[in-house]
């Protein structure tokens, strides 16, 4: 079976140094546009101009999202869709215009299309609905708007053709989230489509609900499980043979699993007095030294560009023979790239899966 390592969301061209306009002509074609309640509210006359011109560049972009990951190694074809491709979608001032046949008609055409470009060329991919999707709040009203953002990710991966069967090609990943944590997220199940419940994962936090409370999960939906989550909150570096991964990978009921992974950005990491530059990148950073000497946890959550640390590297890497990695860091396929040559590099992919 393919090892994957993957990126989210956006395609960035290598070269830097390009001018803005430049790099922007190379990679609008892959990545989404977008617009907002206000601009469509101020301007009821081309609102629904504007909305055709976006949802349908963004669904192209998906395609060629996805013909662009095809000509990867095949360790590499594995992306996450952006979520707002369908603009305002969940939105009830525009749902009539999201139900309007030929909408609805040109949605189903090009989606499926999308998904059958990601079979074709073997491209695992995902949605990952943001932090308001949350599925355990105490408030009703919450919950019931959280069910509709994580529907409105299932209509798309349920026109691409996913959904049909438990995890087949598609996740669509959420936090716990909200006061009634595990029990809420039970409570809600029932309530999402045969698809959706097909189809989430749900991750542990870290600043919230960890790892224990979403193995708490692990007979209703497959769990992914975000390493640098776990370092931040249990202060560890939770290892590929602990029990608690073992129970993740049972979640997914023989389906290969997919852990995230991301690093902290150097400018809160040097805020420990313990760091220097001749370890910064050398060394698997303890939590408690690093709370100890001025680091914050709140600053530590956030995402790095790249992934500087080849220690910290390989660790993530040691997850590889049971799951594959999602790449959280911000400069997307360009620090996935950096993970898989290093992948290569200690003989984590098999030749078998470089070509």
């Amino acid at each position: 079976m393919t090892r994957r390592i993957g990126f989210c969301c956006q395609w960035f061209h290598h070269d830097r140094t390009l001018k803005k306009k430049q790099l922007e002509e190379i990679e609008r074609p892959m990545n989404t546009r977008s617009t907002t309640v206000r601009w469509l509210n101020e301007h009821k006359d081309e609102a629904e101009a504007k909305l055709d011109f976006v949802f349908k560049h963004n669904i192209q972009g998906i395609k060629n999202l996805i013909l662009k990951v095809s000509t990867l190694p095949k360790s590499r074809r594995m992306c996450r869709i952006s979520s707002p491709i369908l603009p305002v979608a969940t939105q009830a001032d525009w749902r009539y215009y999201w139900d309007k046949p030929e909408i609805i008609k040109y949605c189903e055409k090009h989606f499926a299309e999308a998904g059958d470009l990601a079979r074709l060329h073997d491209v695992k991919i995902s949605f990952h609905p943001g932090q308001f999707t949350v599925l355990a709040s105490e408030t009703p009203d919450i919950v019931d708007r959280s069910i509709d953002e994580f529907e409105y990710h299932v209509n798309m991966a349920r026109w691409m053709g996913f959904g049909k069967s438990f995890q087949d090609g598609c996740k669509i990943n959420v936090h716990i989230s909200g006061r009634q944590g595990p029990e809420g997220i039970i409570k809600a199940l029932p309530r999402l489509s045969p698809e959706a419940r097909n189809l989430i994962t749900i991750e542990n936090d870290e600043m919230g609900w960890g790892l224990e409370s979403s193995l708490e999960l692990e007979k209703h939906c497959a769990l992914v499980l975000d390493i640098h989550h776990h370092w931040i909150r249990d202060e560890e570096y939770i290892q590929a043979d602990d029990d608690r991964v073992k129970m993740v990978i049972d979640s997914w009921r023989g389906v290969r699993p997919t852990i995230h992974y991301s690093y902290s950005r150097d400018e809160w990491l040097n805020q420990s007095s313990r760091i220097d530059e001749s370890n910064r990148h050398t060394t698997l950073h303890s939590i408690p030294d690093l709370l100890e000497t001025g680091g914050k946890k709140q600053k530590l959550r956030a995402h790095s560009d790249y992934y500087p640390n080849q220690d910290a590297n390989d660790w993530a890497l040691t997850f590889l023979d049971e799951f594959d990695i999602q790449c959280e860091a911000k400069a997307k396929n360009l620090a996935s790239e950096q993970l898989y040559n290093r992948a290569v590099e200690t003989k984590k992919v098999n030749e078998v899966d470089v070509f």
